[in-house]
Formats: C-alpha cells, structure tokens, sequence
C-alpha cells in the first residue's frame, strides 16, 4: 500500500499570522497526479528557502533571465510559458498544496528543466529568499482581489510591497499583474501609476493588452466567451 503523502504546505506559522496575510489557505484531498507529483518528482522541482539565499547558478545550473511568479493556482499556464521560454528560468511561489503538488507533476511528465516550485509566503520569500536585483520579471495573475472593503488590506498590490518588488527586480525589470475582477484592476492602476521607481510600458493611466507571452487560460477564455473582461498592467522598473 502506497504511503500518504505529507502536506507539502505546513500551516502558517504564528509569526506570519501577526501581519496582514494576502492569502487564504486552502487544500483538498490530494489526487493520484498530484501524489505522483510530490513522490516522484518533488525532490527536483522544490525548493527550500529555509536558511537558505536563491543562487541561479546553483540551483538551474546556469544565469539567465528569472521569472518569478505569485501564485500560480494549479501550475499549468506556468508549465506552459516556461516550456515556450527554454532561454528563462521560471519559479513559482504557492501556498495551498494541491496546487504545489500538480505542476510537480506536470512539470516532471514533461521534464522541464527551468522551473522550481515554492511553497512558501510569497512576501517572506521576497524578503529573505532573492537577493536584491536578482528578479527580470514579476508576475501575479488573477489574484485573490479581496472584494470587500474591510478586506482591501489583504490585497497583494500595496504601494510597500511595490517597493519591495522594486527591489528585488533588476533596473529594466517588469511587474505584470493580471485580473479579471475590474474594482482590482483600477486599483492597481492607481497605485502603480504613482508608484515610485516604476514607469507604465503601455503608457500612462492605460491598462496593457495581453501580452503574447501570457497564456490565455480556460477559465479566462469562457469568461471572455460570457463578456468578462480582463485587464493587464506591466510597469518597469526604471530606477
């Protein structure tokens, strides 16, 4: 008989739960892939941050650019970009299990080699895991847009987080967002539109269009097909 697989995601600590959380966590009974996923090929694709400080070359086996991701759900438009991009290397930073769990697999039926995953407080890796300048882009797409006023704190686009995320980007650098939720999108637009260090690549006060690189995801492409909107932002960094 097969052993149960431990939760690759251990509950929050009690330092992390005394700031303002941009997440909710969440889990359910692993499926077969994603038990797979953590037997067979968790060893390659996680990464410990614990203790630890990112080193490209140690980790990848090479420098070239990084892409870091903000909870990337399931994994699979992440799997994707990183198959179309063999020249970047890709991590992807989540928090709830089953997520962890199924782009282990997904990326190890694949053998993609420019991926690692973390699971990890994205704010605490952030700050303790990446260097400074060490990051080429960026992305956070369709994120929890914490509907309710009294929730607007939890939000993950704040003007100090950007400045964070100012730091650990190269210069030239980029930070794309993406949402379906509009009341999310204007704010993100307000506060990086004065967010300092950062210049709008669409232009001033105007949302992006999707870019090429960015798959078009099912539940993006129904929500299209029923008259939902979606709306990109990419700012750079430019000092």
């Amino acid at each position: 008989m097969t052993e149960p697989v431990a939760n690759p995601a251990a509950d929050v600590p009690e330092e992390h739960k005394r700031r303002i959380l941009t997440f909710m966590k969440r889990s359910s009974a692993f499926t077969t892939s994603q038990k797979q996923g953590l037997e067979q090929f968790g060893g390659r694709y996680l990464l410990n941050m614990e203790g630890q400080t990112f080193n490209q070359e140690a980790v990848f086996g090479r420098v070239a650019p990084l892409t870091v991701e903000i909870g990337f759900g399931m994994g699979y438009s992440l799997v994707q970009m990183a198959q179309a991009a063999p020249e970047r290397d890709f991590i992807g930073i989540e928090i709830h299990p089953n997520g962890i769990a199924q782009i282990c697999f997904e990326a190890g039926s694949v053998d993609l080699p420019n991926l690692r995953v973390m699971d990890a407080d994205a704010l605490l890796a952030l700050e303790h895991f990446f260097p400074d300048a060490c990051i080429d882009t960026v992305q956070l797409y369709f994120a929890d847009p914490w509907p309710k006023k009294k929730h607007h704190k939890r939000r993950f686009v704040q003007t100090h987080i950007m400045q964070l995320i100012r730091r650990k980007l190269k210069t030239g650098g980029v930070f794309h967002a993406a949402t379906d939720w509009q009341p999310y999108a204007d704010w993100m637009l307000e506060i990086l539109e004065v967010a300092e260090g950062f210049e709008n690549m669409a232009g001033p006060g105007q949302f992006a269009e999707r870019p090429d690189f960015r798959p078009l995801t099912k539940f993006e492409n129904r929500g299209q097909k029923l008259g939902h909107g979606v709306w990109d932002v990419l700012y750079r960094k430019v000092a």
